[in-house]
């Protein structure tokens, strides 16, 4: 496994993190068990969750993942072996809160205690604003995004939150907070207010990116690079779709968009014009196509940790050995190509 540092914070997190959003909907906690028992074993040593999962999230789901995850580390004593990243749910679930869940200081205190209390830790070392109050372009919502709101209104809820973040930091319950699905516009101000305050900065960001997905480029990526706020890259593989199980309307049994309920703006005809071609590039530098999408991003230099997901052993074993991976100049020549020819599918 290879490490880098979690922004400017003193951790080495695994280039390679597991994304646990399955367990306890797709996955059971047995599958979770065995999965997080073997990425250990390879050397992974960054986990990320969150209090909404599992996904697709409810009021029934709700924390599942956590407690999974709580109880592993009960059953395995293996709390200081990792470190754990989890996130606040930001607005629009009229079922958690009272529908009354701005991130906010009284939210945020009320969400922490609830994680610890799943996860079984004292601590959390990465916790997360999973999405902004005032919304974003994220989840299929780029194509009608309008940013208007009071911004002198959000600048004084950032100065709230990170005071909040500052006094979980001295009570030892968080150790670094990050960011989750911003934009530059957020990025950027909760650095400044950070810096002009003297309160904790954001060690990381967390967006989704992947071959399909490159909306983090190119001004996102700057502010990550250069303001040492590295990417945890979600669904690096575009929720599997980059395999090509989904091809031509194509619905496994078993697979996560069978399965799920909800409208999924990531297929299409571009989508898998994008595929094929993705697809038959990995077959003739003999490779396999998830493992090129994931060296992609792991290669990145912006990229602190590419987070993982998968239902099955097969899938994450493959996933993580994408780690060994290294892509001739001449692959990412033909990426290059292929993204100017698709590039926003979804």
């Amino acid at each position: 496994m290879k490490y880098r540092k979690l922004g400017r914070t003193d951790l080495d997190i695994s280039v390679i993190g597991l994304g646990t959003m399955t367990w306890g909907w797709q996955n059971t906690q047995e599958d979770g068990f065995e999965q997080m028992d073997y990425a250990l074993e390879r050397g992974i040593n960054f986990f990320d969750t969150a209090e909404m999962y599992a996904i697709p999230p409810t009021s029934e789901s709700f924390g599942t993942t956590e407690t999974i995850i709580g109880n592993w580390f009960a059953s395995r004593l293996s709390r200081e072996k990792v470190i754990l990243a989890s996130k606040i749910t930001g607005p629009g679930f009229p079922w958690l809160r009272n529908g009354n869940n701005q991130i906010n200081k009284k939210n945020i205190l009320n969400a922490v205690e609830g994680s610890l209390k799943r996860l079984q830790t004292d601590y959390i070392d990465l916790y997360q604003l999973h999405w902004p109050n005032r919304g974003s372009y994220h989840f299929g919502q780029v194509w009608d995004y309008a940013p208007e709101f009071n911004a002198k209104a959000e600048e004084e809820n950032f100065l709230e939150v990170l005071h909040t973040m500052q006094s979980l930091i001295q009570s030892g319950k968080i150790r670094h907070f990050g960011l989750s699905n911003e934009t530059a516009w957020g990025m950027s101000k909760w650095l400044q207010v950070a810096e002009q305050n003297s309160l904790p900065r954001a060690a990381s960001i967390q967006n989704e990116y992947s071959l399909l997905c490159r909306y983090f480029e190119p001004d996102l990526s700057e502010i990550a690079l250069h303001e040492d706020c590295g990417l945890l890259a979600w669904s690096p593989l575009t929720r599997g779709i980059i395999s090509g199980k989904y091809l031509n309307g194509a619905r496994p049994k078993g697979a996560r968009l069978t399965l799920e309920t909800r409208t999924e703006h990531r297929v299409g005809e571009q989508v898998d014009s994008a595929v094929k071609q993705y697809i038959d590039l990995a077959k003739r530098y003999d490779m396999d196509v998830c493992q090129m999408a994931l060296a992609f991003v792991n290669h990145q230099p912006f990229v602190n940790s590419t987070l993982i997901g998968a239902t099955n052993m097969a899938q994450l074993k493959n996933n993580i050995d994408s780690i060994g991976l290294s892509l001739p100049s001449e692959v990412y020549e033909e990426i290059a190509l292929i993204r100017r020819e698709h590039s926003t599918p979804f």
